[in-house]
């Protein structure tokens, strides 16, 4: 039998592991809403009831897969992160909460909120009250949405150096973490390392407002920033000069203290699909972002050893032959269920050159609405399509989400190990 680190490497190398290598918890985009974790591991009999989870992930209330729940599903992926959350404090020094829906949770000691005349929950950049807010859960939810803190732009004005502030060379503690967590995963488990290092995601949107800077300058209006893509090309363009050159020289920091003990790194979450088509056009991708994606890409496969694995949703059906080009060797998360993603064409157009990381159920409709047993169909299907050759890790389409009914994520689990086994 392979190890995990085995298991992972086989499939992204395009060979037949034992059996297909699964993934939750490893990356941000791969987790789970931490009431459903509560809720697998309150079924599989892990923790007493009323025992809280670890919100490790406080933007999209992703909740700690444990070693234990690991174990209990076979997970191949552990994640490297940095220390600090989406909101700016570090995630460190737990104390209890409890969400909308009762679930009990502990947060970081940073996690600092108040409730608005709405009854909304608003969360602060470095849990500092005395700055506005920076995002917010409205009443019942079950995240946060960002809340853009845009000044007034006069265009003749505008410097690129005020969408650069959050990019500066990493920081000595946070690359001794690097440093010590990776050797600490690499020699502790038998798990494939994907590190999420942060730097190289170019207009993500869900960062352009920068949710952890107390005063975040420049553009940082969702549809500001899109529409800036076209009108301001040349200062968006210069933003992400100005980010390449920082970020390369940081990978060249990282990679000295955890060489190549990662299977894989996160590069970018930049969305550049719909449920329907292209979010851009396939030019405009080749013009502003594939050369930067080109850039960080090449120096990765010149220098390590390390995978690089683009995350993006919808319909990327028409970017993907650029994405190879670009020098990305993972897609995530393979979202059959828009338009022009049918897996088996995907499979059969890229499936020798791009590994797909995910796509092993569709979480907007299967794996929340459908039955264990509608579940089980959907995996063994994709599961058919995606293993053959390798090139696959399984995955659901993005998080799996709150409400999603327990049996349904147990059933997603079980199926992995009933079909994804190699013949002999």
């Amino acid at each position: 039998m392979m190890t995990s680190r085995e298991r992972v490497a086989h499939a992204l190398d395009h060979r037949e592991p034992d059996r297909v290598p699964i993934d939750l918890g490893g990356t941000a985009v791969t987790g789970m809403h931490a009431s459903t974790v509560y809720a697998l591991r309150q079924r599989l009999g892990l923790d007493a009831p009323g025992a809280p989870v670890k919100v490790i992930e406080p933007y999209q209330m992703l909740g700690e897969i444990g070693p234990d729940l690991m174990d209990a599903l076979g997970i191949d992926v552990v994640g490297l992160a940095g220390t600090r959350t989406m909101f700016g404090f570090p995630n460190e020094r737990w104390k209890p909460w409890t969400m909308f829906d009762g679930t009990p949770v502990l947060v970081p000691e940073g996690f600092n909120t108040t409730p608005d005349a709405n009854g909304d929950i608003l969360m602060y950049p470095e849990g500092d009250r005395s700055v506005p807010p920076s995002g917010r859960m409205p009443k019942g939810g079950c995240f946060f949405d960002s809340i853009p803190r845009q000044h007034p732009i006069d265009d003749d004005r505008l410097d690129p150096a005020d969408n650069l502030q959050e990019f500066r060379p990493i920081d000595p503690a946070e690359l001794a973490h690097f440093g010590r967590e990776a050797e600490r995963l690499f020699t502790g488990t038998d798990k494939a390392i994907v590190a999420s290092f942060g730097g190289t995601a170019f207009g993500d949107i869900a960062l352009v407002p920068a949710p952890w800077l107390k005063h975040p300058r420049g553009i940082r209006d969702v549809a500001e920033w899109y529409l800036s893509t076209a009108a301001r090309r040349d200062y968006v363009y210069k933003v992400f000069e100005g980010q390449c050159a920082v970020a390369l020289e940081n990978l060249a920091k990282i990679h000295a203290v955890v060489g190549d003990r990662i299977a894989a790194a996160f590069v970018t979450g930049t969305d550049f699909g719909c449920q329907a088509g292209p979010f851009i056009a396939p030019a405009a991708y080749r013009d502003l972002y594939k050369p930067f994606h080109t850039e960080v890409n090449a120096w990765i496969h010149r220098r390590t050893k390390w995978k690089s694995f683009i995350h993006t949703c919808g319909s990327v059906a028409a970017f993907i032959p650029d994405f190879i080009e670009a020098g990305f060797d993972i897609l995530n998360p393979v979202q059959c269920s828009a338009a022009h993603m049918d897996p088996a064409e995907l499979k059969r157009a890229y499936g020798g050159r791009l590994a797909f990381w995910g796509g092993a159920v569709d979480t907007q409709r299967t794996l929340p609405y459908g039955t264990p047993d509608e579940v089980r169909a959907q995996v063994r299907g994709r599961v058919e399509i995606f293993a053959p050759g390798g090139g696959f890790v399984f995955n659901a389409v993005h998080n799996i989400q709150a409400k999603t009914p327990v049996a349904n994520v147990q059933a997603f689990f079980e199926a992995a190990h009933e079909f994804g086994r190699y013949a002999p």
